[in-house]
């Protein structure tokens, strides 16, 4: 695991010294080494955490004639059988790590090598013999990869935004279209981040830079092909649940250092500490150990009961927002998702006792998960009635005062590609309009996911909606914060639910055994019961649970948002009467506006770090 930056092209500066000062940004991705490739077409940084072949391997890495350099992050873990494969092909390898196995595999398959991969990846390879670039990420976004061209003709890549603000010449603007879809989605969804100008390569999407042509391709879709019940049986795909669980587990199980899980109260990460070797588990609460915002009796009773060691850490609310600045910096854009947090505080705890964890996201999105999931089969009713009067009813309930099945007309009137932008949806285009005083595009949310419905007319609901959050919600949100905050405390997050023969797997899993009026994630629990106790195969889906709603009624930390609420960055970006109005309703308990005060709250701590402090 590690940190990769670099640029293309010729400069006015030291490109050693321009080399430098974007790896020394990213220094807390790999603290144990750097290195660095600069010639007259390119300079290559590589910041290092040795995790495999800790004596051999560091980056750039080459190949025998020393004509293809490469700098990589991540983990491939098929690299030994690629490794033999290469191998019968002629190919000499010089040590035992797997980044060897993606320059020799580029020179025996050149792009197609992608689809050979088994693994988290974001790299850079420099190829002299043809004069070009071959940038790639993998298959789901595990792994981050962002990038800029300038005015100059330089390619600039980096794994962190924060890299590529130290290239020259580089200017910070805030990309006011990506605030606004943020109002809605919670986090950065445009392929053009925050910082105008600097974009992240999509997952599932490789890039060829040469003679200055800079061209993006997609090589993998995760396009949902659900079976007919009658194809497979419920026992069987149960059965072939618990072989997947196990073998991925194993499969990201290798490393020459010591790993880890962590441990919420959910039935994802149990079951994967369920299966893996190893012994030391982490886990954070909130407030005493009775709340219902609090996992550590859980993740104690569970180990017990699993012969394994739980390390854990009570988080106070004062921890929490002080830690609310360090947290964006890392994150290089706002995310408004509070367990950003918590993840943050469960990392730095494993920090301290190893390298590598494993974690449970993924399974939701693979599985069937969400209860947002059981949507279309509670609507189902609605479908009898006629799009004629359906329309009419929900736009009659949206203008009535709020009643008990208010919400459920409103959504019933509506096709799942009009309600469901992901698992996130802040707030309504009428709303963000009202309170965003920057330039606005009126592009709706449902625009930004338009063309991904439109890939799957045909689906059933439920995985046109797992579809939409692969795609979104996945990257954007679950998986950046996982490496984001692993990251910051010099930690690799595995994720062995995200991999690609587990998804090959559950593409054709028939919707009954995702989601049914029984349960979601239905044949997953099934399958996570044989290994766990019942009550944690069928708890209900509660993420890390933060009690933001409850610190925000308290004085101190309304005044701490109030501030922030009444401050000139508040002032330049929203209606100031209009946020204000969030806070003090909710304090007084008019309604629970704390996503919608978070969301902003975020932006404005984003924006001080990174348009105030760092540029005074």
């Amino acid at each position: 695991m590690c940190g990769i930056s670099g640029f293309t092209g010729k400069v006015k500066e030291d490109k050693e010294k321009i080399l430098v000062k974007m790896m020394d940004e990213i220094a807390h991705r790999g603290p144990d080494q750097a290195g660095t490739f600069v010639d007259e077409e390119a300079a290559f940084g590589f910041r290092r955490l040795s995790i495999i072949d800790l004596d051999h391997g560091m980056q750039p890495m080459y190949n025998e004639n020393k004509d293809i350099v490469i700098v990589f992050n991540g983990e491939i873990y098929n690299h030994k059988e690629l490794r033999e494969e290469l191998k019968a092909k002629g190919h000499v390898f010089s040590n035992n790590a797997d980044t060897e196995v993606l320059v020799h595999g580029y020179e025996e398959y050149g792009t197609k090598l992608l689809y050979r991969l088994r693994g988290m990846f974001a790299f850079m390879i420099y190829d002299m013999k043809n004069k070009l670039f071959f940038g790639a990420r993998d298959f789901f976004g595990i792994k981050p990869f962002y990038y800029t061209k300038t005015d100059e003709g330089n390619l600039v890549f980096c794994s962190e935004i924060k890299g590529i603000l130290k290239f020259p010449g580089i200017k910070r603007e805030v990309n006011e279209e990506a605030l606004e879809q943020y109002m809605s989605f919670q986090y950065s969804v445009l392929p053009e981040t925050f910082f105008k100008g600097i974009y992240k390569l999509p997952a599932g999407h490789f890039m060829i830079y040469k003679d200055g042509e800079l061209n993006v391709e997609r090589y993998f879709d995760p396009m949902m092909e659900p079976l007919k019940k009658s194809k497979i049986s419920l026992e069987d795909t149960v059965f072939d649940i618990e072989r997947l669980v196990k073998s991925s587990v194993d499969a990201h199980m290798i490393a020459d250092v010591e790993v880890g899980s962590l441990l919420s109260s959910g039935v994802d990460s149990s079951y994967v500490v369920s299966e893996f070797p190893g012994k030391k588990t982490f886990t954070v609460g909130f407030l005493d150990k009775n709340s219902k915002y609090n996992e550590i009796p859980y993740a104690e009773s569970l180990v017990k009961e699993l012969g394994k060691e739980n390390y854990n850490k009570n988080i106070n609310s004062d921890e929490y927002f002080e830690s609310i600045p360090k947290v964006m910096y890392y994150m290089d854009e706002p995310l408004a998702d509070p367990s950003c947090i918590a993840l943050y505080f469960v990392d730095k705890l494993a920090s301290e006792h190893l390298k590598v964890v494993l974690s449970g996201e993924g399974a939701d999105e693979f599985f069937g998960g969400y209860n947002i999931y059981h949507e279309p089969i509670s609507l189902k009713p609605f479908k009898f009635i006629p799009k004629i009067i359906r329309k009419p009813m929900g736009a009659i309930a949206s203008k009535l005062p709020n009643f008990k099945g208010r919400n459920f007309i409103i959504r019933g009137s509506k096709t799942v590609e009009e309600r469901f932008i992901g698992n996130a949806n802040m707030f309504s285009v009428k709303e963000r309009d009202k309170l965003l005083k920057t330039k606005k595009t009126n592009i709706p949310p449902s625009q930004i996911v338009e063309s991904c419905y439109a890939s799957v007319k045909g689906l059933n609901d439920i995985a046109k909606m797992q579809y939409i959050d692969i795609n979104f919600w996945l990257q954007g949100d679950i998986l950046l914060k996982a490496d984001k905050m692993s990251m910051a405390h010099s930690l690799e997050s595995r994720v062995p639910l995200v991999d690609i023969e587990v998804f090959d797997y559950t593409k054709k899993m028939p919707i009954d055994y995702r989601c049914n009026k029984k349960a979601t994630k239905y044949a997953f629990r099934i399958a996570a019961k044989r290994h766990l106790p019942e009550a944690t195969a069928n708890k209900k889906k509660l993420g890390f649970p933060v009690p933001i709603r409850v610190w925000l009624k308290e004085d101190k930390y309304y005044n701490l948002v109030k501030e922030a609420f009444h401050s000139d960055a508040a002032g330049k970006f929203f209606d100031k009467a209009g946020i204000m109005k969030l806070l003090c309703d909710h304090k007084a308990g008019k309604a629970d506006n704390s996503r919608k005060i978070w969301t902003i709250y975020v932006f404005l701590v984003w924006y001080k770090v990174y348009f105030e402090e760092q540029q005074a």
